[in-house]
């Protein structure tokens, strides 16, 4: 788990919830001990600040928590279940995530994505265009990359593809599950060479032999997919945090300008219902590895 931002979020959103209970603003929380506001908003995301211990006490002061309480007793808790997570990932050299070191090769809004990514236990993605990131061939994904800039550079191209290689070992996490729903559009879709795509079908069939891997397709013959109205997305559950608190799940919606993080519980509820519909309507484990198979062979007849 270092690296992970689980604890940092949980801790975050509790003290919002304690500041919009005491009716406080981020200005004045932050003057009571000495931040910015941007300072107090960058660590109730759950984004690292500077920010001692003495300081969250005072935090909890203000708000009016009280002292002796259940509540300050778990928040503290879980804050030093960030502080030891800090301790753990500093020693492994770690602090950043290892996904840091390409930077350069990624939007900055997916330095967020990446950082869940690897916290999450259980991913559930439902795709309409393309193969998801965990599942993609790297030639896949080279056909990809130089689609979207072309101009790239031979040495760019290799980091983007080793960030990829990267990424997919997730998948060899026993505690990880991975949950695919697949418009048949996205078996169709041709980048690059017809071999390619046969690769990358043959590739689908044979990491859904995994235990801990779902992949299904919803066909062009299902009645009325939701997954049109939709549209493309992923959500993120993560596992509880060692002080027992369950972080909510994100649903992340990437786009061609930028991405949303969308947290709200009626959101995800509309999501896990169109996961729910979308299940009922798409194809059997099975059935769709027979598809695959067959779409295969299509491209390279």
């Amino acid at each position: 788990m270092a690296g992970s931002s689980l604890p940092r979020r949980a801790a975050g959103r509790v003290l919002r919830d304690y500041r919009l209970r005491a009716g406080k603003g981020q200005l004045v929380a932050g003057l009571h001990i000495e931040l910015s506001p941007q300072s107090i908003g960058r660590m109730e995301d759950g984004r690292k600040i500077k920010i001692s211990t003495s300081q969250i006490r005072d935090l909890l002061d203000f708000y009016g928590v009280e002292h002796p309480s259940k509540e300050r007793d778990e928040l503290l808790a879980l804050w030093e279940e960030v502080k030891l997570q800090d301790q753990a990932a500093k020693s492994q050299g770690t602090t950043k995530g290892w996904w840091r070191s390409y930077s350069d090769q990624f939007a900055s809004h997916f330095d967020h994505y990446l950082n869940l990514e690897s916290a999450a236990n259980k991913l559930t993605t439902h795709q309409l265009s393309l193969i998801p990131g965990l599942l993609q061939t790297s030639e896949y994904r080279r056909a990809l990359i130089s689609a979207a800039d072309p101009q790239l550079s031979a040495v760019d191209v290799e980091r983007r593809l080793e960030l990829a290689a990267r990424r997919r070992l997730v998948l060899d996490k026993e505690s990880f599950r991975l949950k695919t729903l697949l418009s048949e559009s996205v078996l169709r879709q041709q980048p690059g060479a017809p071999t390619i795509m046969d690769a990358q079908l043959r590739h689908l069939n044979a990491v859904a032999e995994r235990d801990n891997v779902t992949i299904r397709v919803v066909p062009f013959s299902a009645p009325a997919p939701i997954g049109l109205v939709v549209r493309s997305f992923a959500l993120l559950e993560f596992p509880p945090l060692a002080s027992r608190l369950v972080e909510p799940p994100v649903v992340y919606v990437d786009g061609y300008e930028g991405a949303l993080y969308l947290e709200q519980s009626e959101v995800i509820d509309r999501h896990r219902r169109a996961i729910v519909e979308l299940e009922q309507v798409a194809l059997s484990e099975d059935a769709t590895r027979d598809l695959v198979w067959s779409i295969a062979k299509e491209h390279t007849a």
